[in-house]
């Protein structure tokens, strides 16, 4: 049975960074493209950046570019995020996603084949 869990998320103030991790057990994790993903209340999901099976790319959306950054460690299958710089409009919930589709897919939640549960951000101003 395929679990990702995802911890790390809590009450921050804007400026300050945390850093999310994502578990990954019963799959090949190695094979899997990783991304997180985010939902605030009563939006829809949105992307927030993934990583090639490697490790070596990456990318991601706009509004997080030059503060968060997503790095793995396949021997121990997680994947982490590390946010900085804060912002009230970070909060959401952050989830984590495992994906054998192509890397460049990696923006459409849709392609992905595993997702965690969830982990709650909340930034104050």
């Amino acid at each position: 049975q395929v679990r990702l869990v995802e911890s790390g998320g809590g009450l921050v103030q804007a400026g300050e960074s945390l850093r999310l991790s994502c578990a990954a057990a019963g799959l090949t994790f190695s094979n899997y493209r990783m991304g997180w993903f985010r939902q605030a209340p009563g939006k829809e999901r949105e992307f927030v950046g993934v990583i090639s099976r490697s490790g070596i790319s990456t990318s991601y959306a706009d509004p997080v570019k030059g503060r968060f950054s997503i790095s793995r460690d396949n021997a121990k299958s997680t994947v982490s995020l590390q946010m900085n710089s804060l912002k009230p409009e970070d909060t959401a919930v952050y989830y984590c996603g495992a994906s054998l589709r192509p890397f460049a897919e990696g923006q459409n939640w849709e392609v992905y084949n595993y997702w965690g549960q969830g982990t709650p951000v909340t930034v104050s101003s």
